[in-house]
């Protein structure tokens, strides 16, 4: 059976694909470049909120950017902090992205943000609010035949379809980022949606044997049916080729262990230079931890650049 049918035989059950109603909520200058909240549907009965960035200086096409969160365990933090609204300065690359001419859509996760339920309901029922929140969600995903990473892809590609809705958009140049958690769905999503160009994935995976064997705990997404017993994170990223990707991770990131990352690249490059496409992967190890220091996203953004702003 074919690799990509397997993989999607993990993930289970997604949602049916709705029309996404796209709606701008506000729009506010912030001097360097536009904000805009809006809102799309994502499920039958499931319209979410999201920040879109634009350039001051937008033209009739531009390129574009999903830009997913991490998770660092911040549910009230999701797309606050890639559009540069809170959180680390370190993971607005959101706003930096649009800051170089990328229009640049924000979305929260499920769980996240104003992606969980209302205050009140948090502080009546604590299963209701937080990492109890996730793993309610995740067992509810379960139940239905589907996973929490299922869900998220199913998310993320409606946000890709609110990118292609907007008439200032080139269709055929829009990329993927994220960091941590952003940077696992920044793969998924990189090898689900072909509309993805480019993609770049900030300490985002490892190879998950060896995340088993070191008894770490991750985000709930990582978690499919049966995954393991068709192959690993470096079969995922072979699958990928020959659409450009760049993978980021830190020597001393302690809940990716570097010998899996060495792992999947050394895979990876093979792949790509079987099928003659080398330069369009790279993986960049830089010395420290679980993070997306300011060299590491300039090389980031420049091989976004090099895909996308042709």
């Amino acid at each position: 059976m074919d690799f990509r049918i397997k993989v999607l035989e993990c993930l289970g059950r997604f949602p049916e694909k709705v029309a996404i109603e796209p709606e701008v909520i506000s729009s506010t200058d912030k001097g360097a470049h536009i904000l805009q909240l809006v809102e799309y549907n994502v499920a039958s009965n499931e319209r979410i909120r999201a920040y879109l960035l634009l350039p001051r200086e937008i033209r009739s096409k531009n390129p574009a950017i999903i830009a997913s969160h991490q998770h660092a365990d911040e549910f009230f933090l999701g797309k606050s902090e890639p559009a540069g609204l809170g959180g680390n300065p370190m993971y607005h690359y959101g706003l930096e992205l649009c800051l170089k001419g990328y229009v640049v859509l924000c979305p929260d996760h499920l769980c996240f943000e104003d992606r969980r339920p209302p205050e009140d309901q948090r502080q009546e029922n604590r299963h209701l609010d937080g990492g109890n929140y996730e793993r309610f969600i995740f067992g509810k995903c379960i139940l239905e035949g589907s996973t929490l990473q299922a869900k998220y892809l199913s998310d993320l590609r409606r946000g890709v379809d609110f990118l292609e809705s907007l008439d200032f958009v080139d269709a055929g140049r829009i990329g993927a980022i994220g960091h941590s958690l952003g940077g696992q769905e920044t793969l998924w999503l990189a090898w689900f949606d072909p509309r993805i160009r480019a993609a770049v994935s900030s300490c985002g995976f490892s190879q998950i044997r060896g995340i088993l064997e070191g008894g770490i705990n991750h985000n709930l997404a990582l978690y499919t049916y049966g995954f393991l017993h068709i192959g690993d994170m470096s079969d995922l990223v072979c699958d990928l080729a020959p659409k450009p990707f760049l993978m980021t991770n830190g020597a001393n990131d302690r809940i990716f262990p570097i010998d899996g990352v060495k792992e999947i690249a050394e895979i990876a490059r093979e792949k790509y230079s079987r099928m003659g496409k080398a330069e369009n992967f790279k993986s960049i190890i830089f010395e420290g931890g679980h993070s997306f220091p300011g060299e590491v996203r300039a090389e980031a953004y420049g091989w976004l650049d090099r895909f996308l702003r042709i």
